[in-house]
């Protein structure tokens, strides 16, 4: 209340508060890091258990807004077909009026109007389609250049996803970043690696759900002491429909390095590698022919015009296997996942009222983000603590600016109250109920 006097009332516009969160996007990044280091300081953060997760955000840009070659092609597609016909009606015009009578009065906005009109928009779809080739992007916003349509279970939003560490102690947010891609699928080891690293910790569990799966990420998360734990979508239902064996009846014999197929022949490594559709190194095992030919499991095992049973095996799948193993322990920590990860999203989303960032282009949007992450965090801790413990605490660890934080905690927390009613903090009534534990603790 002092603040708001000697300010006498004022407080700032939208301009102000939008240029701040663009022009303090690596200052607020470096408070949620160092937020995090006073809560590990508290003792609020277990720093043994992180949950990941990502949810879309809308940006400052509409579906519309945002082309992909496909529609880009299409559009053009469209727009010569309409200058090829209005094309053939100015000829037809043309040969009219040489037997026709000129009207009297000028008509209209006519076909030659229309024609130049998609001209213009024809160029202007083959400038966006130069765009895309030369960037070497899928999409192309008009409105926000960084905004991306982002699609998940048959829903698509136009902005950002943005991923969050969360550690399981009291759900605070150790790590987090606003991204463009839709697919989780290349997340898991950036923002397990950034959370241990905000933790301080030399090693770290860390949940994600089915999107997350991926060996490289899996492998990079074991060399970077991070043991992750991810469902695996199963991948093998086209062949279970057909009522033939799958890869993991399957057995490989590290010893040998060989499989073993369920009829108990063997299936070899074959000389050289290949490379799959993702990158990944792949070896080829191979039965032989004449044992596949006379097997009594041969119907269960080939295609109708398959010769032998073929496996590709990852170089690096002793990844995939020790994972695979972790997993199947791991049913009470993926029923956790849930309660950890969605509790930032659901409080931001539904209790605060924040899907839609206001601003627009990366550095400004990861700006805007850092600061509704700090807001959640700062919340959840005063909740947490209460007011006057935390200001005790500040007061014997970081006495230097404690007594100016004094009166903004109290202007903040009070407008989160009155501003923001279902996102209470609970906080003393006025700045004298705080001091009597501020002076205490000096």
């Amino acid at each position: 209340m002092e603040l708001i006097w000697l300010l006498r009332g004022l407080v700032p516009g939208y301009r102000t508060i939008g240029n701040f969160r663009k022009d303090n996007r690596n200052a607020l990044k470096a408070a949620n890091r160092d937020f995090v280091m006073l809560a590990r300081d508290l003792d609020l953060l277990g720093g043994d258990l992180v949950a990941i997760d990502g949810a879309f955000f809308h940006g400052d840009a509409s579906k519309a807004s945002i082309v992909t070659r496909k529609r880009l092609a299409e559009q053009l597609a469209a727009l010569e077909r309409d200058i090829e016909a209005y094309g053939a009606a100015l000829e037809a015009n043309d040969a009219a009026e040489e037997t026709k009578p000129q009207p009297k009065e000028p008509p209209g906005p006519g076909i030659a109007e229309k024609l130049t009109a998609l001209l213009e928009k024809r160029a202007r779809a083959k400038a966006d389609l130069a765009k895309l080739e030369d960037s070497g992007e899928t999409q192309l916003s008009r409105t926000d250049g960084d905004a991306r349509l982002l699609t998940k279970n048959g829903q698509s939003v136009a902005g950002y996803n943005v991923q969050i560490a969360v550690d399981d102690r009291h759900k605070l947010i150790v790590a987090s970043e606003v991204v463009n891609d839709g697919n989780d699928n290349g997340q898991l080891h950036a923002m397990a690696l950034a959370a241990k690293q905000a933790l301080g910790v030399e090693t770290l569990r860390a949940l994600a759900d089915v999107g997350y799966y991926n060996g490289e990420t899996l492998k990079a998360c074991e060399t970077d002491a991070i043991v992750a734990y991810v469902p695996q979508a199963n991948r093998n239902k086209r062949l279970a429909a057909q009522g033939r064996f799958t890869l993991e009846v399957f057995v490989h014999d590290a010893t040998a390095d060989v499989y073993r197929c369920p009829a108990g022949a063997i299936l070899r490594p074959m000389k050289g590698y290949k490379r799959d559709a993702t990158g990944k190194l792949q070896v080829r095992y191979a039965s032989l022919r004449s044992v596949c030919k006379v097997c009594p499991l041969r119907r269960r095992c080939l295609a109708a015009k398959a010769h032998r049973r073929d496996i590709y095996r990852w170089v690096h799948e002793d990844v995939i296997e020790r994972h695979r193993a972790r997993m199947t322990q791991a049913d009470a920590l993926m029923r956790r996942r849930g309660a950890l990860a969605e509790h930032p999203f659901g409080t931001l989303k539904c209790r605060a009222g924040y899907r839609h960032f206001l601003l627009r282009g990366f550095d400004k949007v990861r700006g805007e983000w850092g600061l509704m992450a700090l807001c959640y965090n700062f919340t959840r801790v005063l909740n947490i603590l209460g007011l006057d413990r935390f200001m005790a605490y500040l007061a014997k660890r970081h006495l230097n600016w404690a007594i100016l934080l004094l009166n903004t905690v109290v202007v903040v927390a009070g407008r989160l109250r009155t501003g923001r009613p279902r996102l209470q903090v609970k906080i003393s009534q006025n700045a004298a109920a705080i001091r009597p534990a501020f002076n205490y603790a000096l």
